[in-house]
């Protein structure tokens, strides 16, 4: 994550092979202002391109403070060369309230910005992780 999303993860630390219960923790750039960002692997099947992680520990921003937060992404091919992202942000609230539509948004335009991030990087390097 640090070389695909460079400028905005730092660093990786990864506890694990990588399969469910791999813990993975990312460090943000400095000047993203967010420290780091800390998942449990949950699912995986790399058939179905699929994976399911459980966010452990992620700094409050401009969202809230989140009681729990889980991501699902899955790429479906749609030709030879291209796929669809599909992503399921599931989350709870400490107060137990719900999200503004404005607050949503910014958890899904982070995650699909770090999907554009990643879809720019492969379309930079095609051969890297053919």
């Amino acid at each position: 994550m640090p070389k695909v999303c460079a400028g905005f993860f730092d660093a990786i630390e990864v506890e694990g092979d990588g399969q469910p219960g791999t813990i993975s923790i990312l460090k943000f750039n400095p000047a993203v202002k967010q420290g780091s960002y800390k998942t449990r692997l949950v699912a995986r099947d790399n058939a179905a391109h699929f994976v399911k992680s459980e966010v452990l520990d992620v700094p409050v921003g401009r969202a809230g403070k989140l009681k729990s937060h889980s991501i699902e992404t899955k790429l479906e091919a749609t030709d030879a060369s291209s796929c669809v992202a599909k992503l399921k942000v599931e989350y709870e609230l400490e107060d137990g309230g719900s999200l503004s539509s404005e607050k949503e948004k910014i958890i899904l335009d982070g995650y699909f910005g770090m999907i554009k991030m990643i879809e720019d990087y492969l379309i930079a390097h095609p051969t890297e992780y053919a």
